[in-house]
């Protein structure tokens, strides 16, 4: 009977000991896990945006499209300008009024044209894969543009977003349902890491200053 006694004390300590485990150290380590993870794909939301930001500046509009964006870093080029102050005669004024009068100006001189993607990317072809999100099988970031109406402008958006499912789903899924119920300063809040949105004028990212800079 102490032999059985004994056995199931053993078996009752080891399960409330697992469950003290699970319940104290759980979330420490699956904020470890998921804080390296996400800083991964940040990482990757940022290149998506300097990409997206680029081909603004340059075709005037976003691009839902990852293959579209990978085509245009492969050729798109910067042009390379000086901006320099000049004054020339106003030649009408001194025929009308037999005086001398300078105007000054503002003469922007082309130098040359530089690569996109080596200013943004250092040479590098991590654009080549920015669309797929680290820690899941083969998914890519969901990623849409278009316009907003506003005032009577139609002004350019894009939105890149993942699922926080889809980097934590080998995780403890009772602490995942909780983290995308996350509402905190500190925190990555909502159901989705995101850059841009397509609901407001907006290219930030939803992350907190101590992933990086979210601007």
């Amino acid at each position: 009977m102490k032999i059985v006694i004994q056995i199931v004390l053993t078996v009752v300590i080891g399960v409330l000991g697992y469950y003290t485990y699970k319940s104290v150290y759980g979330p420490v380590e699956f904020n470890k896990v998921k804080e390296k993870r996400y800083q991964k794909v940040i990482l990757k939301l940022k290149d998506i945006r300097d990409a997206e930001m680029a081909h603004k500046e340059i075709n005037g509009t976003f691009t839902g499209s990852f293959d579209s964006l990978v085509k245009f870093l492969d050729t798109a080029q910067y042009v390379v300008t000086q901006r320099r102050d000049t004054t020339f005669l106003d030649e009408e004024y001194k025929k009308t009024y037999g005086v001398d009068k300078y105007v000054e100006d503002v003469v922007i001189d082309t130098l040359g044209y530089t690569s996109v993607k080596d200013s943004l990317f250092k040479k590098t072809n991590r654009y080549k894969d920015m669309m797929n999100v680290p820690y899941t099988d083969n998914k890519k970031f969901e990623l849409k543009a278009g316009y907003l109406q506003k005032d009577n402008n139609k002004i350019a958006v894009f939105e890149a977003k993942v699922n926080k499912s889809d980097i934590l789903s080998d995780l403890d899924q009772d602490l995942v349902v909780q983290e995308k119920q996350t509402i905190a300063v500190d925190g990555v809040n909502g159901e989705y890491i995101k850059v841009g949105s397509m609901s407001e004028v907006n290219t930030s990212g939803n992350w907190p200053k101590n992933y990086g800079d979210n601007e």
